[in-house]
C-alpha cells in the first residue's frame, strides 16, 4: 500500500530564525496535492452542517428573504476570498491565515487574530460533531439530547457520541495528508450529489404561498434581520471552508497557480448551491407540521423540525418517494458534517504549527510523525476542540462564535495585500489582485460588517475569548523574543489573567451556555466598560515595559484594539444589540457607521504595517540565493521564490 512506501519525514522542530527557521519549517511538509484536490478540500470544508440547519435558522430570523442572506454572506466571503488571492500566491504557507497577521504587523496583533483564529479552527470539529448527534435524534430521538428532540447535547451519551466523531477525525489525519486526500475525494462527490438532490425533492413539494401575503410577504420581519442572519444563522458559518485551499498551500505542487483558483472556485459553486437549497426549503415548509401559527417565522427556531430541518421537511410532505429519501439524509448528516470535521481537524492542527514556527507557541508543536503530520500539534487541536463541548453543546449555540472569531481575522486579508504592496513591491507575485485598493478596501468592510452583524451577545464572547491572546504574549512570545525579561512578563501576563477571570466571572460570561449573562451579572455596559479599560491598560504596561521592538509591535497593533473596541459599543447601541427592538442607531445607519469604522481601520492598518524580523528574513534568504546561484550546482529560486538546489 502507499502509505507503507512512505518514507519518514524529519522529526525535529525548526529552531533559530531565517530560513533555517521560519522558511525550513515547511519544506518538512510533502508537496502533493494538485488543483482538484485543493478545490475538493475547499468544498469539503464548505459544505458541512451549515446546509443542514442554517436553512431552518435563517428562516426564522429573516422569513422568505433568507435567500437574499446567502447571497449577501457569499459576496462578502467572495470578496474577502479576492483579498488572499495574492497573498497565497505570493507566500504559500501551511497555517496561513494564522500567520499573515504577524508577517505584516508583529507579534501582537499577530498574536490576536492567530489566537481568534484558532479558537475558530479548533471549534468547527466540535460543532460538526455535534450537527451529526443532533441530524440523528432526529430518526433516534433518544440519542442524547437534553431533553428529546431539543438541540442541546445530554451528557453521558449525547457527549460522548461527539467525542467518538472527534476520535475519527483525529485518526483520518494522524495517518497523513496522502490517506485524508483519498477519502475526501469521495466524500466530497458525495457532498455535492446529496444536496443536490435534496434541492430536487424539496422542490417537488414546493409551494409558492410560503413567498406570498399569507406569511407576511418576501421580508416580513423587515430588513436589517436579513443582514443578522448573515452572521447568527449559520450562512457564513457555511462559506467559511474556502480558507482551506489556502491553509493547506505549503502541501500544495503549484501553490501560486492552484491555490488561488481553487479559492474561488469554491466559493462561487457554493453561492449557487446554497441560495437553491433555501430557496427550496423555503417553499416546502408545512406549517401544520411545524406546529406553529402560519407566518409565525420565529417559532421556527424552536419548532420539532430544529433537529433535522430538510429530514422533517420531506418526511412532512406526504410524498413517499420524499421520504425515501429523507432517510439517505440521515447518513448524510454524520458523512457532511464528519468531512467537514476531519478537514477542520487538519486545519487547527496546522493552525497550532504555523504559530508555532512564528515562534507564538513552543516549537514542540512542529515535531512530525512518520507521514508528515505535526502530531504533538494534532493532540492539541483535539483536546482544546474537546472543550467546546463544556462551553456549549449546541450547534445553533455555537455558530454566531465561529463565525465572528473567524471572519474578524479574514479582515488581514484586505490589509495584508495592500502593505506587502507597499513594503514588499518588487517580490514575485503570480496572481496579483486587480483594483488592489477598491477590492482591498471592500474585503476589509465585507469583514468588518459580518463581524459586526453578529450581535452584541455574540461579539461580547469573541472579545472576550480573543484577548486572553494577551495572556500566552506575556507569558511565552515578548519574553522568547527579547522585548521583556521573564520577570516582567509572567508577573504582567498574571495581573492580567486575575482581571480577565474576575470580569468574565462578573459580567457572566464564563463558561455559559446560554444567550444572556447568569442571574446577578453586571450590567453589559458595565461588563463593556471594564474589559475596555482593562485592554487598553494592559496594553499600554506591556509597551511600557517592554523594548524599543516590543514597543513598535504594539505600536501597530491599535488599530485592530480601535476595530474590535469599536465595534462591540457599536452593537450595544445599534439594531443588532439587546434592545434591538428600540435602537439608538436604527439599520440602516448603524451598518453605515460599521462601514466607516471599518474604512478608518483599514487605513490605519496598512499605514500600521511594517517589514517584520520575519519579512526581512525571508528577503534577506531570497536575495542570498540570487547572489550565490551558480547554475547546475548552486542554490536556485523555485517557481515559488524560494531557495532550492539544482540537481547535479
Amino acid at each position: 500500500m502507499a502509505l507503507a512506501q512512505e518514507r519518514p519525514t524529519v522529526v525535529e522542530p525548526a529552531s533559530g530564525t531565517g530560513l533555517a527557521g521560519f522558511e525550513q519549517s515547511d519544506r518538512k511538509l510533502r508537496r502533493t496535492m494538485g488543483l482538484t484536490q485543493l478545490t475538493a478540500l475547499s468544498l469539503g470544508a464548505i459544505i458541512g452542517s451549515g446546509w443542514l440547519f442554517a436553512v431552518l435558522s435563517a428562516d426564522a430570523t429573516a422569513g422568505p428573504a433568507s435567500m437574499v442572506s446567502w447571497i449577501i454572506g457569499g459576496i462578502c466571503v467572495l470578496f474577502i476570498a479576492l483579498t488572499y488571492m495574492e497573498i497565497a500566491g505570493m507566500l504559500p504557507r501551511t497555517g496561513a491565515l494564522a500567520r499573515y497577521p504577524q508577517l505584516t504587523h508583529g507579534g501582537y496583533a499577530g498574536m490576536l487574530l492567530g489566537w481568534a483564529y484558532l479558537l475558530s479552527a479548533v471549534s468547527v470539529p466540535a460543532i460538526e460533531a455535534e450537527a451529526s448527534v443532533t441530524y440523528l435524534s432526529s430518526k433516534f430521538p433518544n440519542i442524547g439530547l437534553i431533553p428529546p428532540k431539543s438541540t442541546i447535547l445530554a451528557w453521558p451519551k449525547g457527549v460522548m457520541l461527539a467525542f467518538g466523531f472527534l476520535l475519527l477525525f483525529f485518526f483520518l489525519n494522524f495517518f497523513g495528508i496522502r490517506l485524508l486526500s483519498e477519502v475526501n475525494r469521495w466524500v466530497v462527490a458525495w457532498k455535492l450529489i446529496i444536496p443536490t438532490l435534496t434541492f430536487c425533492f424539496v422542490f417537488a413539494a414546493f409551494r409558492g404561498s410560503n413567498y406570498g401575503s399569507s406569511v407576511g410577504g418576501f421580508a416580513p420581519l423587515g430588513k436589517a434581520p436579513i443582514f443578522e442572519a448573515v452572521s447568527t444563522t449559520g450562512i457564513v458559518f457555511a462559506y467559511l471552508g474556502f480558507r482551506q485551499a489556502l491553509e493547506y498551500a505549503g502541501e500544495a505542487r503549484r501553490p501560486q497557480r492552484d491555490v488561488p483558483r481553487a479559492t474561488i472556485l469554491s466559493v462561487l459553486i457554493a453561492i449557487v448551491l446554497y441560495v437553491l437549497l433555501q430557496v427550496a426549503f423555503t417553499g416546502g415548509i408545512r406549517w401544520g407540521s411545524l406546529g406553529v401559527k402560519i407566518g409565525d417565522w420565529k417559532a421556527l427556531s424552536t419548532s420539532a423540525w430544529a433537529t433535522g430541518p430538510f429530514y422533517r421537511e420531506l418526511h412532512a410532505a406526504g410524498i413517499g418517494a420524499l421520504a425515501g429519501f429523507a432517510a439517505l439524509l440521515i447518513w448524510d448528516a454524520v458523512i457532511s458534517p464528519a468531512g467537514t470535521g476531519w478537514v477542520y481537524t487538519g486545519t487547527s492542527t496546522r493552525t497550532f504549527y504555523g504559530m508555532s514556527v512564528q515562534r507564538l507557541f513552543p516549537p514542540g508543536l512542529q515535531v512530525m510523525n512518520r507521514f508528515g503530520i505535526p502530531w504533538a500539534a494534532l493532540i492539541a487541536s483535539f483536546f482544546v476542540g474537546g472543550l467546546f463541548f463544556i462551553r456549549q453543546p449546541s450547534w445553533y449555540g455555537i455558530v454566531g462564535f465561529i463565525t465572528s472569531t473567524t471572519v474578524l481575522t479574514y479582515i488581514m486579508g484586505g490589509s495584508g495585500v495592500a502593505v506587502l504592496r507597499r513594503i514588499a513591491p518588487d517580490w514575485h507575485r503570480p496572481v496579483r489582485l486587480p483594483a488592489m485598493w477598491v477590492l482591498s478596501a471592500l474585503g476589509f468592510i465585507a469583514a468588518t460588517e459580518v463581524v459586526y452583524w453578529s450581535g452584541f451577545s455574540t461579539l461580547i464572547t469573541v472579545m472576550t475569548a480573543a484577548f486572553f491572546a494577551f495572556v500566552i504574549y506575556l507569558w511565552y512570545y515578548a519574553p522568547s523574543r527579547g522585548y521583556m525579561t521573564q520577570g516582567q512578563g509572567v508577573t504582567l501576563g498574571f495581573a492580567f489573567l486575575g482581571v480577565w477571570l474576575y470580569i468574565a466571572a462578573k459580567g457572566g460570561w464564563v463558561l455559559r451556555t446560554g444567550t444572556l449573562p447568569v442571574h446577578g451579572s453586571w450590567t453589559e455596559g458595565t461588563y463593556y466598560v471594564a474589559f475596555a479599560a482593562a485592554v487598553v491598560l494592559v496594553s499600554a504596561a506591556t509597551w511600557l515595559l517592554s523594548n524599543e521592538e516590543g514597543r513598535k509591535q504594539i505600536d501597530r497593533a491599535w488599530w485592530l484594539i480601535f476595530l474590535i473596541l469599536s465595534l462591540l459599543l457599536l452593537s450595544y447601541y445599534g439594531e443588532y444589540g439587546f434592545n434591538s427592538t428600540h435602537p439608538t442607531v436604527a439599520f440602516p445607519y448603524s451598518d453605515l457607521i460599521a462601514a466607516g469604522i471599518g474604512l478608518i481601520a483599514f487605513l490605519w492598518s496598512v499605514h500600521s504595517g511594517y517589514e517584520t524580523e520575519e519579512l526581512r528574513e525571508m528577503r534577506r534568504a531570497i536575495e542570498s540565493s540570487r547572489m550565490e546561484a551558480v547554475p547546475g550546482t548552486g542554490p536556485t529560486l523555485s517557481s515559488e521564490g524560494r531557495p532550492e538546489h539544482a540537481a547535479g
